[in-house]
């Protein structure tokens, strides 16, 4: 039955999204002595990247796709403990759809179940951590639609949860340090991998040299994700893109060009690869809809994309919320379990109304913390998109999937019908009014009308996920009985 604690007395903290900064941030809350709601849409903790296989399937440890496990392990455990003693109310299949402010206190709108269907709930807290994370970015090209294509991301959740492969021979193709994880992780799974296909470069990288000694980790990860490329065979083909799919029913091939400084295809350089999957992505972009609803600023970043405003002790520019991991910028599981940890910390000082205990330790998760953002904000420069890459299209070229609109009808939308924003292009077009929510198609259309002013500017959308009509038609809401 769903959760409606309307009548509850408040939590000392809710706790959106049980990935690894929200599973930090809970556990190091309750831990402090709080209590705390940790609110998640999966049914187990972990987010995207400790994605856990579904009941009943078990890969051997040597192959799970995922760093991390003994932290991962330690998390939970420390979750465990909490949740037998009450500290930690851990509400899993809770979709958090709205958050308003009630007096002094936090209310969280909650459509539950699987896919939304098992009813309302409604929680209280007297403060708020977000942590929602982050959605795949996907630049259209002619035949991404077509079945056998698939997001870099979703190939690497498919296999998590399902342990299937989209294909047997598969290319990997797109922009950004997570293709090298799906590559290998597809060829360790039993798949061929004959390329991955990079827009950008890495040699760019050493336009920071200091900001990778103060990172030597992630040259030592990506020292190691290069070793086993190649030991799977995979071919790593840099300032290239998949310009085109092949096929009628399926992927059967991809066309490969090679790209100019700007991301245009140069001219006469296409050549194909046979592949019976595609999985392409072009890196990551956060997901702060119920932080922005209630305020909380946003700047953009050196990928294009908009993250919230977080000071040191990661708390938004709204009192009493705070946030950790993706929605603050896209930065790796790393960066997230310190920032989690690091507001949580934040958190159970404000409640002490002083400082953060262990000072040391507090010390050292901010420098750490400041290192990978800085990080972070390199390989978000070095992976954003270039601005040539819309000579990619074709004018029969799907932008937006869900209500299959062309890039032939944007371009119409903003060269003769004169619309100089995003939102005319959507009310021209209908692009982004479909499930999505243009959470899939923002970026593209955006890019297509010109919309320099909103580059890494955030979507603002009132409801943060699907809400069934009757919810929103509800005059009261459900209490507790």
């Amino acid at each position: 039955m769903p959760d409606t604690s309307t009548e509850r007395a408040p939590a000392a903290l809710a706790v959106v999204g049980a990935g690894p900064a929200g599973l930090a941030a809970a556990v190091t809350a309750a831990d402090g002595g709080l209590d705390v709601l940790l609110i998640d849409s999966a049914a187990a903790p972990g987010g995207q990247y400790y994605r856990a296989p579904a009941p009943g399937l078990a890969p051997p440890s040597s192959e799970a796709p995922h760093h991390g496990r003994k932290a991962f392990a330690a998390l939970t455990a420390r979750l465990a403990r909490h949740r037998a003693t009450g500290r930690i109310r851990h509400l899993t299949a809770h979709h958090v759809w709205t958050v308003e402010r009630t007096g002094e206190d936090w209310t969280l709108h909650c459509v539950t179940g699987p896919d939304g269907q098992d009813g309302p709930a409604a929680l209280r807290a007297r403060r708020l951590l977000i942590a929602t994370g982050s959605t795949e970015r996907q630049l259209p090209f002619p035949g991404w639609t077509l079945p056998g294509v698939v997001g870099a991301a979703g190939a690497q959740a498919m296999l998590k949860s399902g342990l299937v492969l989209p294909g047997r021979r598969i290319v990997v193709a797109g922009s950004g340090p997570l293709l090298q994880a799906v590559a290998v992780s597809l060829a360790r799974a039993g798949a061929r991998v004959p390329a991955l296909v990079e827009a950008a470069g890495y040699r760019a990288y050493a336009r920071a040299p200091l900001t990778l000694v103060r990172c030597p980790g992630r040259l030592a990860e990506g020292a190691r994700y290069r070793a086993a490329l190649a030991r799977n065979g995979v071919r790593l083909l840099t300032h290239r893109a998949v310009t085109a799919v092949h096929g009628t029913e399926r992927v059967t091939g991809v066309t490969v060009s090679r790209l100019d400084a700007d991301w245009r295809p140069v001219p006469g350089t296409g050549r194909r690869l046979d592949c019976d999957a595609l999985a392409v992505g072009h890196g990551l972009v956060p997901q702060p809809d119920l932080a922005v609803g209630l305020g909380c600023a946003t700047r953009g970043g050196p990928d294009g994309t908009a993250g919230l405003v977080l000071d040191a002790e990661a708390r938004t520019t709204v009192p009493g919320v705070w946030a950790a991991g993706e929605t603050g910028g896209v930065g790796g599981v790393r960066l997230a379990l310190t920032e989690g940890e690091l507001a949580g910390r934040s958190v159970v000082a404000d409640a002490r109304g002083g400082p953060p205990g262990d000072r040391l330790r507090t010390a050292a998760l901010r420098r750490s913390r400041e290192r990978m953002r800085a990080f972070a904000g390199l390989m978000g420069a070095v992976h954003r998109p270039g601005s040539g890459w819309p000579g990619w299209l074709e004018p029969g070229t799907e932008i937006c999937r869900c209500e299959e609109v062309t890039a032939g009808a944007v371009r119409t939308a903003v060269d003769t019908l004169g619309a100089g924003d995003s939102r005319t292009v959507k009310l021209l077009t209908r692009a982004g009014m479909g499930w999505c929510q243009g959470r899939t198609c923002g970026f593209a259309v955006r890019e297509l009308a010109g919309c320099a002013a909103e580059t890494g500017a955030p979507d603002r959308r009132p409801l943060a996920c699907p809400v069934p009509l009757g919810e929103l038609a509800r005059a009261d809401r459900p209490e507790e009985p």
